[in-house]
């Protein structure tokens, strides 16, 4: 196994891939990304997204260099109607346009969308279905944060093909 490794290194090195956070937390998209302000986004989930992107940022300089403003989407939609004109199964919609914009000048260096969907089972139990658009809400806040945090940590490091 490992000779198969030692052999298969040169050739992986001249592909052109590098590692995004080479040099760890010292590195040039771990200091960029710690320089990142995320601006107040409006209600529940603007909460769980907001506290998901400072978590995955990481803590921030004195005077951040830029800010991320945010603006969500939220949708709840119902679907696959019963015999009995129930709902059987809802959609949840997640969706996030954002700009990162260097505070320096106002210029926006990205603007872009991010955005995840999740299918919740309607059950007999309004508790239930409750608690499954909660989770959905907060999985969906995490997932569509991971991907804004992936696409400002490619335009950091100067990846311009996003």
């Amino acid at each position: 196994m490992l000779a198969a490794l030692m052999l298969a290194a040169p050739v992986l090195s001249g592909c052109g891939l590098q590692p995004m956070y080479a040099g760890g937390g010292s590195g040039e998209v771990a200091r960029g990304l710690a320089d990142i302000q995320v601006a107040a986004i409006e209600g529940r989930a603007g909460w769980l997204v907001r506290n998901a992107l400072v978590d995955q940022l990481g803590a921030g300089g004195t005077a951040p260099r830029y800010r991320l403003d945010v603006r969500l989407d939220d949708q709840l939609e119902g679907f696959a109607l019963l015999s009995d004109d129930t709902v059987g199964r809802e959609r949840r919609t997640l969706r996030a346009r954002y700009q990162l914009v260097d505070m320096s000048n106002d210029e926006v260096v990205l603007d872009a969308t991010a955005g995840s969907d999740a299918g919740i089972d309607v059950v007999s139990s309004d508790y239930a279905t409750i608690a499954a658009e909660q989770a959905a809400l907060e999985n969906l806040a995490k997932d569509v944060a991971s991907r804004i945090v992936t696409n400002v940590a490619l335009r950091l490091r100067g990846d311009t093909s996003q």
